[in-house]
């Protein structure tokens, strides 16, 4: 389908249009995807996950303390 865009930013015009030569892809696919993103009807790219999806692993028993060990070293607590 063709549509002229009216009001653009020219900066994020010119952001598009760089991004869609680094990708080899035409602009119109490019600005497809990402209102199809923004619409939140699919994108091309897949969700992230969140930090919350993350499991706790077991560290054993020697590792009790390991947390405060690491804070001990960057933070110098």
């Amino acid at each position: 389908m063709d549509t002229t865009i009216r009001n653009l930013d020219e900066d994020a015009y010119r952001r598009l249009k760089a991004r869609a030569a680094l990708e080899g892809r035409p602009i119109g696919a490019v600005l497809s995807e990402l209102i199809r993103g923004a619409s939140g009807t699919g994108s091309a790219w897949p969700k992230r996950g969140s930090a919350h999806d993350i499991k706790p692993e077991p560290f054993g028993k020697r590792n009790r303390h390991l947390s405060e060990e690491i804070d001990a070293i960057v933070y110098g607590v």
